[in-house]
């Protein structure tokens, strides 16, 4: 493995373009149905071609895999169903050897329930301080000790035999750490360390902001600051340590950091905390010129002061995707549902997200590319008894969950199950072989071609600051060099050009009369 190599200067990840796998949908080596890393391996010359810098994965650890990975047995072993520790070992080598950095995702809020620690604990042992045991409310403690609700539905807390009850803010089988126990934060560490040593170059931090707990366990009140379980200010001293950790490797964090206060989601940005946290206004705003223009304002504003850059992401794994959420009514994000309002028009969608990528990769910063978004994939309609997310049954059936997103990618369209491998683990939909890789490749027209050569042009737009340009209402115009800008019409009439030397790239054709259609985008050369 080597010695870590510091490598502080580098800013790759400043402006980067950053490519997420979710390993179980993405390539199926061995024919079982289910991704795997050999599957992705087989698969980098793809991801090269795409032009990335760098691959985020989904977690690949050993799970049970109550909820898709993220509740972990063994932070330092690779799932079975995926491969082994060599093989993402290998993995790593690889993509590097081809220019591509590895980013691996951390879920430190939570452990599987079948941890070791947690075992341990269930069996009475020390290890019960490591996580947040408490006795029931009631004459005989029948009731929860508090009345916190888990994200995924139902109350946060699980009653055990002996008749003591755990947290829990996610599914039951994720009981929470307690993060006010040393050996917890020491754990954590070393796991970066891990990694690290394996040629990693950055973490994804699940969850980022929930890790601390008010040790006295309070009853929720609306508006009470400060909340008793996200964004306490105990956990910048976390951060602070694990940000010593990366530095020593020159490798860089990412945070799932949802918080609507702009002053306190910069101080996770802070120059001794955390590189870059994701931008979610972004993902979830309508497709609306004023909203976005407004939401990238604000975004670049609120970075501004701690010199993080901003990142972009048009979808992930947790969230409908973008050609299904841009070809339905803009009546505003619906967190329950993760979309936008129905009906969906898929033909408008796939217009709007093409104009949504060329957007997104001109503007300043980082750009996270979810799997099968170079594809154009629509969120796909799962069978009731198909549906393996937790949060469907959780919330009685009412939330659709997110499986929508994460059906196996089809790669050949004339191969049994488009190319993905054996019969996959979500099925896919009928018509599934017409998004395919190798049928995308020979049309010049389609998304992945699309994706290819914005990513490749994408250093045209230089490293400068964002500046607006003035145009009509539902346009937005704006370069970050002066000679190259990108247009992007929203409005319901086709927008005229300024003076250029040269069409860089379009998301659709113009006009006759060389003007930019509606639900369009642009990059010039002027």
């Amino acid at each position: 493995m080597g010695q870590p190599t510091p490598a502080p200067n580098d800013d790759w990840w400043r402006s980067a373009v950053i490519y997420q796998v979710y390993v179980r949908s993405f390539a199926d080596g061995d024919g079982d149905g289910t991704g795997d890393l050999a599957g992705v391996r087989a698969r980098l010359p793809y991801l090269a071609e795409l032009g990335v810098d760098a691959l985020w994965f989904n977690p690949w650890y050993l799970s049970p895999m109550k909820d898709g990975g993220y509740d972990v047995a063994d932070y330092r072993a690779v799932d079975p169903a995926f491969g082994t520790l060599a093989e993402a070992e290998k993995l790593i080598a690889e993509a590097r050897h081809l220019g591509i950095r590895t980013i691996v995702d951390i879920v430190p809020n939570h452990v599987s329930d079948q941890h070791p620690w947690f075992r341990a604990a269930l069996a009475g042992g020390p290890e019960r301080e490591l996580f947040h045991f408490r006795p029931g409310r009631g004459a005989h403690g029948e009731l929860p000790p508090n009345d916190w609700r888990s994200e995924f539905g139902g109350p946060a807390w699980s009653r055990l035999d002996d008749g003591d009850w755990y947290l829990h803010l996610f599914a039951p089988e994720q009981p929470d750490l307690n993060w006010a126990h040393p050996a917890v934060r020491q754990e954590h560490e070393d796991v970066l360390r891990f990694w690290f040593e394996r040629g990693v170059a950055g973490v994804r931090i699940d969850s980022a902001a929930l890790l601390v707990k008010d040790p006295r366990l309070p009853d929720f009140v609306a508006g009470r600051d400060p909340h008793p379980y996200v964004d306490r200010d105990e956990l910048h001293d976390v951060y602070r340590a694990w940000r010593a950790v990366a530095d020593e490797y020159g490798a860089v964090f990412v945070g799932e950091v949802w918080l609507p206060d702009t002053e306190r989601f910069t101080r996770y940005l802070r120059p001794d905390e955390l590189h870059t946290a994701f931008n979610f206004s972004f993902m979830t705003c309508p497709w609306d010129a004023a909203r976005l223009r407004t939401s990238i304002e604000d975004t670049l504003a609120e970075h501004a002061p701690v010199g993080a850059p901003a990142t972009w992401v048009l979808c992930n794994h947790d969230v409908t995707r973008t050609v299904t959420r841009y070809g339905r009514a803009d009546t505003g994000f619906d967190f329950a549902t993760k979309a936008f309002g129905t009906p969906t028009d898929l033909a408008l969608g796939t217009r709007r997200a093409r104009a949504a990528a060329l957007l997104s990769l001109a503007l300043p910063g980082t750009v996270y590319v979810y799997q099968g978004e170079e594809l154009g994939l629509p969120e796909a309609d799962i069978p009731l008894d198909r549906i393996e997310d937790p949060m469907h049954a959780r919330s009685g059936g009412t939330d659709p969950g997110r499986d929508g997103c994460r059906v196996p990618l089809p790669w050949t369209a004339g191969a049994p199950h488009a190319g993905f491998g054996g019969e996959p683990w979500l099925p896919q939909p009928a018509g599934w072989a017409s998004y395919a890789a190798d049928r995308q490749t020979r049309d010049p027209g389609s998304m992945l071609a699309l994706y290819r050569e914005a990513i490749r042009l994408r250093p045209v737009f230089g490293d400068g600051p964002l500046t607006w340009l003035p145009t009509t209402d539902g346009v937005l115009a704006f370069t970050r060099d002066g000679g190259t800008h990108c247009l992007v019409n929203l409005a319901d009439t086709p927008a005229g050009l300024p003076g250029h030397t040269e069409v860089l790239l379009a998301s659709g054709p113009l006009d006759t009369d060389g003007r930019l259609p509606k639900d369009t985008a642009v990059w010039l050369r002027v």
